[in-house]
């Protein structure tokens, strides 16, 4: 008989698992990486900077990033007012991050070639 076992709590089970959740969620990536690479930025340098981000979902990804101390707000009133963001000290932490992913990312071209590869040696999927 199998002895039922504790629910294993997540985070020890992937401890990087809250990390990857935070960092690597749609859209965090490319702003977090944008301010790392370019420095302060607006809005619209930032929408510009990264591209097909509709303003709604930036203003919502740079008000969590804002929130979870990874990027820095500066609001100057002046006429017209004008804001600022920019990776926080805990942002720039991830800097030794993204520049091992930069550096892993030639690889992208061996995982095309091995998906080229399955899709075309994989024999036909039986049906039940």
């Amino acid at each position: 008989m199998i002895e039922p076992t504790a629910p294993v709590d997540p985070v020890q089970a992937c401890p990087i698992a809250p990390v990857v959740d935070l960092v690597f969620s749609r859209w965090t990536t490319p702003i977090l990486w944008t301010l790392n690479e370019y420095g302060r930025q607006r809005f619209v340098e930032l929408q510009r900077q990264i591209g097909a981000i509709t303003p709604k979902v930036l203003t919502q990804r740079l008000r969590q990033l804002e929130r979870d101390g990874l990027i820095l707000r500066t609001y100057y009133p002046e006429v017209p007012p004008r804001v600022e963001y920019e990776i926080s000290p805990l942002g720039q932490s991830l800097a030794p991050l993204f520049h091992s992913l930069a550096t892993w990312s030639p690889n992208l071209e061996k995982v095309e070639a091995a998906r080229s590869h399955y899709d075309t040696h994989q024999p036909p999927q039986r049906r039940p």
